[in-house]
């Protein structure tokens, strides 16, 4: 249950618990202005649900469907597999015009960081114009019931993120007790790829090795180096090879991010000294169920934990 008890204690959504909790101790009469503090550090003061959000992270569309909102967004980004709720709701990138934006006359557009590091004067022309930009991602799934959160209170959905929360924590613990069955040293070494041209794996506190290890694997790139504030970490070629007869399964996500086949993967130069590869014990998941901070990861971690454990193996 380590990793349960772990995601109340980040740091950086510190400041939103407080802001709760002075909305929830002051008395009857008191302000009820909620505030959500994004990852930029702007402090957002919400008098009143948000009624027309555009959306511009598959993130949040689907968190935002899951928590109820659907019916309060006006626009999202098309460029992932969408929940049935999406369906029909019309389509924004951050790499149009901005007046587009404007025309469609959001009360608040959802974003990334990336958004603001790669387009600052799209964001800041929504700003000047009056609209609400709020940046949210969690990293780590220390963040991401406070990510919920921070959701939920934009859209007025507080407990529908508690039975969210509540959900997941529940499906995981019945992993987690089925691992209790499984003999430790028969939980794999697992490499698992995040990208494989710049040859680089998951940092150690990210989404992608949370779901690993859940799922009873053994990461073997813990000591990989995170870039910048991501859930991407450098490994290099060489230190894998290095540790090639470590590795028991090579694990690879697949999508947008990776667009990597398993054949890519067996006709790497030099990866026959990898003991999975050459077992031909090489994996593919979906970058969505491993990478994306939404209740899907819970798939990821059962899908991952047959993988590991056949029930051949179990017990």
């Amino acid at each position: 249950m380590m990793y349960i008890e772990k995601i109340f204690g980040s740091f950086r959504f510190a400041r939103l618990v407080l802001v709760l909790l002075a909305c929830l101790a002051g008395p009857a009469n008191a302000d009820t202005t909620k505030t959500v503090i994004d990852n930029a550090g702007q402090a957002v003061n919400i008098l009143k649900p948000f009624a027309r959000i555009i959306s511009l992270y598959s993130a949040h569309t689907e968190n935002l469907c899951s928590l109820g909102a659907a019916g309060q967004l006006i626009g999202i980004d098309g460029g992932e597999e969408l929940p049935p709720a999406a369906a029909g709701i019309p389509k924004f990138s951050y790499r149009e015009d901005p007046e587009k934006f404007l025309a469609a006359a959001p009360d608040l557009v959802l974003v990334r960081p990336m958004i603001e590091r790669s387009a600052p004067e799209f964001v800041g022309k929504l700003r000047r114009a009056g609209i609400t930009v709020v940046s949210l991602q969690p990293n780590t799934v220390e963040d991401m019931f406070a990510y919920w959160r921070s959701l939920a209170l934009l859209t007025g959905r507080e407990p529908q993120a508690e039975e969210m929360i509540k959900s997941f924590t529940a499906r995981l613990t019945r992993v987690q007790n089925s691992l209790k069955a499984v003999d430790p040293a028969r939980r794999p070494k697992v490499y698992f790829e995040s990208i494989h041209g710049k040859m680089k794996t998951f940092a150690p506190e990210s989404i992608g090795a949370y779901v690993l290890e859940q799922a009873g694997g053994i990461n073997l790139a813990a000591d990989a180096e995170q870039v910048r504030e991501t859930n991407i970490a450098a490994y290099g070629k060489e230190r894998l090879l290095s540790r090639g007869e470590e590795i028991d399964i090579y694990l690879a996500q697949q999508g947008r991010m990776n667009p990597v086949d398993l054949d890519t993967i067996r006709k790497e130069p030099g990866f026959q000294a990898i003991k999975a590869v050459r077992e031909d014990k090489i994996f593919l998941i979906e970058e969505a169920l491993v990478s994306r901070p939404t209740l899907r990861i819970l798939d990821g971690i059962e899908q991952l934990n047959r993988i590991f454990f056949p029930p051949k193996v179990k017990g």
